[in-house]
């Protein structure tokens, strides 16, 4: 029973693992800023004598090479929101605060999205393999990755040559914890499971006038207004029932005075799709619409596209979701649920992609009361610690062990 040898010190080191999460959940981190969790995280491995290879700035991958047999990777991102806590925990990052080296800004920082368990779990499951390497075969990558947040980081693992560093995974791991899912349960699907999201800000410019003369401007509040609402008709009449796909005027500034008509306005939209096809129609739609209504409302100037933000589909690949399913079924019966598409989204996919790889990633219930838990980048996002961290844990041993083990629970 290898899997269950490979977890037998779980209960020991719970206490040390409860320790570690409160260190990260107190200590949280911008994306791509990292350092100090990146050391830390390089520190825990080293102790437990788990090779480490840096990968750019704060990308960490513990390494386990246990003999021949097939490469697994998981991944763990690492980075926090600019964002208060208000949790409530005596363990809360309330009042910590970091130079946003992107805006040059001082703003709050918090894991309100749960990536100190993703550190944590990974951690633990990479300790347990390399205490029990008598138990299986083959090689463990551990990827450590920042910057999931602003979808960089995977992109700058990629550029700073992770595919050179290691060896190419027979299959590309990963897992969230959410509130969505019954606390303690793990889910996973075949096909789409994150959205593939972007977002796009939008100058519109107009010609600048007195409130009394607008006869002799181009007023860009009124031609962005014209904008919003006919964005609208993408989803409700260009994209098929069937689909599912989402267009959000998240931001809309202009102007500095009530009787002045200014000479630009700015648009800050998010676009949401599980499908490649749908995600470029929405695109191209909304480019049409507002070069339409530009020159519609006689813009002295085309208006400017600047897309960032933007995130690929994640969707699981057959073959592996299948292995990892049964392997959750054997080990944990009634705990392993079918997962429904979540319409966040994720850069997980940017790292397998680039090495080839085959790829699944599922979801982990961190909340007893998940019917009413917060959902994540909420201000109160703290899972429970139990059963979070020890089934986190778990999973990432039980997904390893088709390639790593051949073996059941």
């Amino acid at each position: 029973m290898p899997i269950k040898t490979v977890l037998s010190d779980l209960e020991a080191g719970r206490e040390a693992r409860e320790a570690l999460y409160k260190h990260f959940h107190r200590h949280p981190e911008l994306s791509l800023q990292e350092h100090r969790t990146a050391e830390r995280i390089e520190a825990e491995l080293r102790a437990s004598g788990i090779d480490v290879v840096r990968v750019g700035a704060t990308g960490v991958v513990g390494v386990i090479e246990n003999g021949d047999g097939p490469v697994v990777a998981m991944r763990g991102d690492t980075d926090a929101l600019p964002m208060a806590e208000r949790s409530g925990k005596d363990y809360a990052a309330e009042g910590v605060t970091q130079l946003d080296e992107a805006t040059g800004r001082e703003t709050p920082v918090a894991h309100t999205c749960g990536h100190d368990v993703h550190i944590v779990c990974l951690l633990g499951a990479a300790q347990a393999l390399h205490a029990h390497r008598e138990h299986w075969a083959g090689t463990f990558l551990a990827v450590f990755q920042p910057g999931e947040e602003n979808a960089a980081g995977a992109r700058a693992m990629v550029d700073a040559g992770i595919v050179d560093l290691l060896p190419k995974p027979d299959v590309y791991l990963g897992q969230h914890v959410l509130g969505s899912l019954p606390g303690g349960a793990v889910g996973i699907r075949s096909g789409p499971l994150f959205s593939a999201a972007a977002s796009i800000e939008i100058t519109l410019h107009g010609k600048g006038s007195h409130g009394s003369m607008p006869n002799l401007g181009v007023d860009p509040i009124v031609l962005g207004a014209a904008i919003v609402t006919r964005l609208q008709t993408i989803v409700a009449r260009e994209v098929a029932p069937k689909e599912t796909a989402v267009v959000t005027v998240g931001s809309f500034h202009a102007g500095s005075k009530s009787n002045i008509i200014p000479d630009s306005a700015v648009l800050q939209l998010n676009t949401r799709a599980f499908d490649r096809d749908v995600e470029k129609h929405l695109h191209e739609a909304i480019e049409r619409i507002v070069r339409a209504e530009c020159e519609a409302a006689r813009a002295p100037k085309p208006p400017e596209f600047r897309y960032y933000d933007q995130y690929p589909l994640t969707s699981n690949h057959d073959e592996p979701t299948a292995r990892v399913r049964a392997a959750f079924d054997a080990y944990f019966g009634e705990d392993s649920v079918a997962m429904a598409p979540v319409p966040a989204s994720e850069d997980f996919s940017i790292i397998p992609d680039a090495f080839g790889s085959p790829y699944t990633y599922w979801g982990l219930g961190g909340f007893a009361d998940w019917k009413n838990a917060p959902g994540n980048h909420s201000p109160f996002f703290a899972p429970d610690l139990q059963p979070t961290l020890d089934r986190g844990v778990e999973a990432i041993v039980v997904a390893a062990s088709p390639w790593l083990m051949g073996a059941t629970p």
